[in-house]
């Protein structure tokens, strides 16, 4: 029997839809919101909107460009959380009228569960268990993957997350939203060694971000005292050294973690993992450490369906249903 699974993600400002037909993404259509850019950061009420508009063309374009019909759906799957709630109430309730409609079963996803699964999507694909490092605007977590859908979380962030790190540290340079992948780009002709930076110690395989934070707008305020072009002049230089020590961070409890555990089979996953030196320096490590490693695409890195559609997959071979009812969890937990 055939499986053919719609999948609608919509938990911040990427409005996406994707088709997977027996455990293939044949389709992933993703719509970005560039409201935001005029703000500096996600408006919740503006990609609430923007979610409205795009989400009925979207959604025509996966099943069009996947060539199937409405009437050939098994399920249907949207992102429960966690993410922004108007966000998700308009991929929730759509989805829920889709399934009410076809009268086929609905499916409530957990993003970052969907992130880590995003490395089934396509080959190599990891051997259980696993260690993944996900890492977003939103999160940063060490998990650890037994199976599909038995996780359990090692350690997080306690503050913010190292996405929210990277676009801080754009926006205090004066860089445009996003700022992350700027701080990616400026970052490749610059001196990692050129500035040191403090970290906050926490216990266990935790993290904290928001002491960097602060220690950035500091060192920028005092530099920019002394010298107004300090940022043009050496903008380079900074990116370099804030993107080298937040990956520092990020892979100095990683390597614990799996060592700990004794596990060589290690992955990243979420929108920083598309980051070039995040990705250089998992490869490198795992070289140095004789680990398996797995970086996905970038397709797949950033907000999208597909993820979501992998997830769906495996809730549909294990009955994991939701009713009607079903509501969107901001907070949700892996």
């Amino acid at each position: 029997m055939d499986i053919n699974i719609l999948a609608i993600e919509s938990s911040c400002d990427e409005t996406s839809a994707a088709v997977i037909h027996n455990g293939k993404v044949i389709n992933n259509i993703i719509a970005t919101q560039s409201v935001h850019e005029n703000f500096g950061g996600v408006v919740p009420e503006l990609a609430s909107r923007a979610h409205q508009q795009n989400i009925i063309p979207i959604i025509d374009e996966a099943l069009l460009g996947a060539n199937i019909k409405k009437t050939s759906l098994n399920a249907v799957a949207f992102t429960q959380g966690p993410g922004l709630l108007g966000a998700l109430l308009v991929g929730s309730s759509f989805a829920k009228a889709f399934a009410l409609a076809l009268d086929i079963p609905l499916i409530g996803v957990n993003h970052m569960q969907a992130h880590i699964l995003a490395h089934f999507i396509d080959d190599p694909k990891p051997a259980f268990p696993f260690i993944c490092l996900t890492v977003s605007g939103g999160h940063t977590q060490i998990v650890l993957v037994k199976d599909y859908l038995d996780m359990e979380i090692l350690g997080q962030t306690l503050d913010d997350a190292v996405g929210e790190a990277f676009d801080k540290t754009a926006k205090l340079l004066g860089l445009p939203y996003p700022g992350g992948p700027l701080i990616d780009q400026y970052a490749q002709t610059g001196n990692p060694e050129a500035f040191t930076f403090p970290e906050t110690s926490v216990p266990g395989f935790n993290y904290s971000f928001s002491g960097i934070k602060t220690a950035i707008l500091y060192f920028l305020r005092d530099k920019l005292q002394e010298n107004p072009a300090f940022v043009e002049e050496r903008i380079h230089d900074i990116c370099a050294s804030v993107q080298r020590k937040l990956i520092d961070m990020l892979m100095g409890k990683l390597k614990k973690a799996a060592k700990k555990y004794g596990i060589g089979h290690i992955a990243i996953s979420g929108g920083v993992s598309a980051n070039s030196e995040l990705r250089k320096r998992i490869a490198e490590e795992g070289l140095r450490n004789n680990w398996f490693t797995y970086v996905p695409a970038f397709e797949y890195c950033t907000d999208n369906a597909g993820m979501i559609a992998m997830a769906a997959h495996f809730k549909y071979l294990a009955r994991d249903f939701v009713s009607l009812d079903a509501f969107p969890m901001p907070r949700m937990k892996l």
